[in-house]
């Protein structure tokens, strides 16, 4: 058996744990655990002041944001996104009868090609969402043109992009609005948890109604709603994570920039690279496994698994693939080029706070035994 560490893609980068438990403590003095207490609030306000927006609006988890801003936008009919995403996009979709509409995605950034969107748009159309996916951003003002062109909505998942910048602007208040998610495999996590971001003030509004069963005050339902609801202890968590992002920063750099260093002249091998001049979280160590590599990806990562070396197939095989869209669009695949053979190479390896250099030299030695 080997007895190597265990090195996993999004292992949970962890703030001062002193920080923590004093907060935790507080929850206990108040006894107040959830219903929009004292920290869940002061966690809206300071992350509204990071990101740069009017409304910060937090929920239980990503997947319930993504849908309460669905239905608080609206949309009917179909709605246009990449399948190079985590499910919970399409699910969040297709939950409320709605119809994804899969578009392909640019071989540059990875994310939804504006280029491909125009084709796909129809009557029946009422929004696009686009996907920041490893910490890059889509191409906003590319989608924000369609959108206003055509009368859609449009909204973002960002679950890959907290931290991250579009045009030297944080991401967060693009679009109608953007949705975070807080997981813990994420750059930044609360336990679990997710927010919805906008500069919308009727928008906000009609979020947080439907965040609390549609309560506007004691007793007083004005709007149909459920519970999305935040908890205090994961608010605690996300405020001690907050304060400790800059530490997370250093050491996701530090990472990548020793991948680079050690992956470098490996044939057949090409790290994902950023653009300098936007601020980035460095979460994402993504390899793209080219024909020459002396292995195949799904070669490669099963090597690596032997070794305790979990890496990760991001997003393979792609949501069109997965059920129930598979069934539905048996076709789709001849649609989506740069999805299908970008999800048949790309390998994600471990990074943050758990995994230091000598992880780092020990998964590169690893993939240099192949070459």
């Amino acid at each position: 058996m080997n007895s190597e560490k265990t090195l996993h893609v999004g292992s949970p980068n962890i703030g001062e744990l002193e920080a923590f438990w004093e907060r935790a403590q507080f929850i206990f003095q108040e006894k107040w655990l959830t219903n929009r207490g004292k920290l869940v609030q002061q966690f809206e306000r300071e992350l509204a002041k990071f990101l740069g927006v009017k409304h910060c609006i937090s929920m239980c988890n990503g997947t319930v944001a993504l849908e309460i801003a669905i239905r608080a936008l609206s949309l009917e009919g179909e709605v246009i996104l990449p399948s190079f995403t985590f499910i919970a996009t399409a699910h969040a979709l297709q939950w409320q009868e709605i119809t994804p509409v899969f578009c392909d995605i640019s071989p540059d950034t990875f994310c939804i090609d504006p280029c491909k969107i125009e084709s796909l748009i129809n009557p029946k159309t009422s929004a696009i969402v686009g996907v920041h996916v490893f910490s890059r951003p889509c191409d906003v003002d590319a989608l924000q043109r369609i959108a206003d062109r055509h009368g859609l909505k449009l909204l973002f998942d960002a679950a890959h992009a907290f931290g991250c910048s579009y045009g030297a602007k944080t991401i967060g208040g693009f679009g109608n609005c953007e949705v975070f998610s807080f997981h813990a495999t994420k750059f930044f996590n609360s336990f679990e948890g997710g927010a919805v971001t906008t500069n919308d003030d009727q928008l906000a509004e009609k979020i947080r109604l439907m965040q609390n069963f549609g309560f506007a005050g004691y007793d007083n339902v004005v709007h149909i709603g459920t519970n999305g609801k935040m908890t205090e202890i994961c608010a605690a968590m996300g405020l001690t994570n907050l304060e400790n992002i800059d530490s997370f920063l250093r050491v996701n750099k530090r990472n990548y920039d020793l991948y680079r260093e050690k992956l470098s002249g490996l044939k057949g091998l090409e790290l994902m690279c950023f653009d300098e001049a936007e601020k980035c979280n460095w979460q994402y160590i993504v390899v793209e496994v080219e024909e020459t590599f002396p292995l195949t990806r799904d070669k490669l990562m099963e090597k690596l698994h032997r070794e305790n070396v979990v890496a990760r197939r991001y997003f393979w095989p792609g949501c069109h693939r997965m059920q129930p869209y598979r069934s539905k669009m048996q076709s789709l695949g001849q649609r989506l080029s740069i999805t299908e053979s970008l999800s048949s190479r790309l390998l994600v390896l471990p990074t943050g706070t758990a995994v230091g250099p000598d992880d780092i030299s020990r998964v590169c030695r690893l993939i240099a035994e192949c070459n």
